[in-house]
């Protein structure tokens, strides 16, 4: 059976000071209502194991991660829009319409108009260098689809792209 714990904390279980990077603390793992807890001690402040205790190891804290978010590249993700569209798989429907969406906010494609199909609308855009026409279905997405597919986006561009 795996295990999943989180990392080692930021704050002492017992005085709920910032547990410093580079200094040793002592993580025990125990259970709370039927959930594996890890609690982080200072050194200092260590009171010794209590009795319901499953592991007991000292460890060192480590220094914080530094977060490197890197925007979207508009010309990247235009590429990526430009063979999604020689493609046209009906699958990646919403991914086009939601990266044509940040491609007008990138000011990288411009909307030309619009046109009804059935019963959809189709957006029209050309790429501000002389790209396209290209016509995207108006998914008509609510917010949390918008993110959903701009976080998975974002993971594939990061991935492939970069």
């Amino acid at each position: 059976m795996d295990y999943h714990l989180k990392p080692v904390g930021k704050i002492c279980a017992q005085g709920g000071e910032l547990l410093e990077p580079n200094t040793v603390c002592v993580s025990i793992l125990v259970e709370r209502n039927g959930e594996l807890v890890r609690l982080d001690y200072c050194e200092a402040e260590w009171p010794g194991p209590p009795t319901d205790v499953i592991g007991q190891w000292r460890c060192l804290v480590p220094e914080p991660e530094a977060v490197v978010f890197n925007p979207l590249d508009p010309d990247g993700l235009m590429r990526y829009f430009e063979q999604l569209s020689e493609q046209r798989d009906e699958g990646q429907e919403k991914l086009r319409y939601v990266i044509a969406l940040l491609l007008l906010q990138k000011r990288r494609l411009k909307l030309e108009g619009s046109s009804q199909s059935d019963d959809c609308e189709i957006l029209e855009f050309t790429g501000v260098r002389g790209e396209g026409v290209f016509e995207v279905a108006d998914c008509q997405l609510d917010a949390d689809e918008i993110e959903g597919l701009q976080d998975k986006l974002n993971e594939q561009m990061q991935r492939e792209w970069n």
